[in-house]
């Protein structure tokens, strides 16, 4: 190992960034809110006191909306902040590592252990809490990485970018906004969780709206209404039906996920009286994307499926399905790209193992890197089954194994003086 590799990696404070991860964990940046703000700002200067050249502007909603490609938004937003930093060298960076500061909401707070999740509860060598798997974790590791080769004294003889962004957990409108502003790099690291693997390829996720249709009337004579509810069991099955239909030939590269593109109804709403026959259910729901799919073919295919339905009064009643919130593509690292083996080697020569490579049934920000021909692959602490859930956690031996491996790819494809 060359000397400034191994004085980068004798740098890295362990116990500093587990502090930092708490203190991360702790802000209740939930998309949309004044948190999410607060913790942007946070790490603008702790970029800027890494001695990193920083950008922090305030994201012009209204032009980003009007924006061709404008990746959609659920939460509810007044503001929005971007933060760039570039370090090192001349011209373009080498590589950007990248991470969302916001988090999903907490739900039943009864559910979650001490009924605080944001209190960063650590046991032994797990942190628990809302956001510390997604993705605090790798965001607190892009850091690390930076402060221990400031630390060290190497000076990279190529521009090493980070990228901190809001709004990922409801479209991506954060590195959407980041990449307009023409923040870019020759190759890009997001640190999501990827639980040793090395993901390159992601399917999309589309959010999708159905109104059912029905027709009220008093309870006592509900045979004289049609119940929306009752007919919105067909569209269900339908729903099922397709979801087998697009999961039947299953890439490889998914690593033996049966699944990878699951189409899901998250909320379901109905009536308003409890004596009353509803007459319009609402439910919403995502769609998967499959890899290289259009995501026009796949509303086509969708809303296809829907329309065959073979029920009477949905014949007469359509569903009406509309397209609201996040609307993730699918992406994917061009094949043979040279950054899928520099991943692979800095993390074997900083973990011993060698990781495997695999693809995301979920959609991400890789890609909107991907199609502003960014090369871009996701590397980072944890295991995405714990997130979005009460169980939140992420190991912190494995925070430390992948912040060393950050650092030796940095040091390589950047270089050092």
């Amino acid at each position: 190992m060359r000397d400034a590799e191994a004085r980068v990696l004798n740098a890295i404070d362990a116990a500093e960034t587990v502090t930092l991860l708490a203190e991360t964990v702790r802000v209740p940046s939930v998309t949309g809110t004044d948190a999410e703000s607060e913790l942007q700002h946070r790490f603008a200067r702790l970029l800027t006191e890494a001695d990193m050249d920083v950008d922090v502007w305030k994201l012009d909603l209204d032009t980003l909306s009007a924006r061709p490609g404008h990746p959609g938004t659920e939460a509810p937003r007044t503001e929005g902040y971007g933060v760039a930093a570039v370090t090192g060298g001349e011209g373009p960076p080498a590589l950007a590592l990248q991470g969302h500061v916001d988090v999903v909401p907490t739900g039943d707070l009864a559910k979650w252990e001490g009924s605080d999740p944001f209190a960063a509860r650590i046991t032994g060598d797990v942190l628990h809490g809302r956001g510390a798997c997604d993705m605090k974790a790798g965001l607190v590791a892009n850091l690390a990485v930076v402060r221990a080769i400031r630390r060290a004294g190497v000076r990279l003889a190529r521009p090493l970018a980070v990228h901190c962004v809001v709004s990922e957990e409801d479209g991506g409108l954060g590195a959407f906004a980041t990449l307009a502003r023409g923040h870019t790099a020759e190759a890009a690291v997001i640190t999501e969780p990827t639980g040793g693997a090395v993901i390159t390829a992601n399917a999309g996720a589309l959010t999708f709206r159905l109104e059912i249709a029905g027709r009220a009337a008093h309870g006592a004579t509900r045979y004289e209404g049609v119940n929306a509810v009752e007919v919105f069991w067909p569209v269900f099955e339908a729903i099922r039906r397709l979801e087998a239909e697009r999961n039947r030939d299953v890439p490889e590269v998914f690593g033996g996920n049966a699944m990878p593109y699951p189409i899901e109804v998250g909320t379901v709403r109905a009536g308003d009286w409890a004596s009353s026959v509803p007459d319009l259910l609402v439910a919403e729901g995502r769609l998967g994307v499959r890899l290289d799919e259009d995501p026009a073919e796949a509303r086509a295919a969708f809303e296809a499926a829907l329309a065959e339905v073979a029920h009477p009064w949905l014949r007469a009643n359509p569903p009406v399905v509309t397209w609201p919130g996040g609307q993730f593509a699918s992406g994917r690292l061009p094949a043979g790209h040279e950054l899928l083996d520099q991943v692979r080697t800095a993390v074997a020569d900083a973990t011993g193992g060698r990781p495997a490579e695999s693809a995301a049934p979920y959609g991400s920000d890789l890609r909107l890197y991907a199609a502003a021909g960014i090369p871009t692959l996701h590397y980072g602490p944890g295991d995405v089954r714990f997130a979005h859930a009460p169980r939140e956690q992420v190991t912190l031996g494995e925070l430390h194994q992948v912040t060393r491996a950050l650092a030796l790819l940095v040091l390589r494809r950047c270089g050092a003086l």
